[in-house]
């Protein structure tokens, strides 16, 4: 059996395997049962190791060892790994989130909050400002100032980015309606789909020209999106400007209401 460079590349990285465990599983599966030896010599894995190996590949539920002398070993069919292995990291997911959702209560984290405090005093505000790289690094920091708002947030942004991330707009959304924070919400795109937003969540929405998309906080905050990205990456520039947020704010009112106040 010739096994493909390519393919062991993308099962290794699929199913978080090393370079060994992926070629004596994809061997195994060639064989449907095998022993140690027959896998070693199809494989290519040095014969010495296909035993670690494969006794790796059954306690991850990869295999399964039969009764009797010589061992051999089963394939374990690559559905029921693959639910096995969504299994496993929910679980280890939702046990990651009870160790986060606790961490709060702790002297350690307040340790952390501690630190970042007595440091940010003293920083000026113009300071605190940088670069976002990553959706989730970006959509984190929008939660985390959206939150923060005590008056009013701006929303600029396209049909097309709105409809397709319904479910992130549709939590900061209601995150700002049960705090009873004004949204102006601005959209470049078409009338039809600039309607069909306003009425599936409830909000008053107007149709922007400028193709844009930015959050205002406050009139204090901005966080800007870049139409570029960095190593594929989402980009995003993150103002803690009174100067620059109110400046944006002003010409933001302006475009809205169709260029009247010049």
């Amino acid at each position: 059996m010739i096994i493909k460079p390519e393919l062991v590349k993308k099962i290794r990285s699929h199913f978080d395997l090393n370079i060994y465990e992926t070629k004596v599983w994809l061997a195994l599966l060639s064989k449907g049962i095998a022993s140690a030896g027959e896998i070693a010599e199809i494989s290519g894995v040095p014969r010495s190791r296909t035993y670690d190996v494969l006794e790796s590949l059954e306690k991850r539920g990869f295999a399964i060892s039969k009764i009797g002398k010589p061992v051999k070993y089963l394939a374990v069919n690559p559905n029921s790994v693959v639910e096995k292995l969504k299994t496993n990291a929910v679980k280890t997911i939702n046990e990651k989130i009870k160790v986060l959702s606790n961490l709060k209560d702790t002297a350690e984290y307040q340790e952390l909050e501690s630190l970042h405090n007595s440091k940010f005093s003293s920083i000026r505000k113009e300071e605190i400002s940088g670069t976002l790289k990553g959706g989730n690094n970006i959509n984190s920091h929008v939660i985390e100032l959206v939150e923060s708002a005590k008056k009013e947030v701006i929303i600029c942004s396209s049909t097309q980015e709105i409809l397709s991330r319904t479910r992130f707009f549709s939590n900061l959304f209601d995150k700002l309606k049960n705090r009873k924070i004004k949204v102006n919400l601005a959209l470049n795109g078409q009338f039809q789909d600039i309607k069909k937003i306003s009425k599936r969540f409830n909000i008053k929405t107007i149709k922007f020209p400028v193709k844009s998309n930015f959050f205002v906080i406050d009139k204090e905050q901005v966080i800007l999106m870049l139409n570029q990205k960095q190593n594929n990456e989402d980009l995003a520039i993150w103002f803690n400007s009174e100067f620059f947020a109110s400046a944006l704010s002003y010409l933001f009112e302006i475009v809205a209401k169709g260029g009247r106040g010049r």
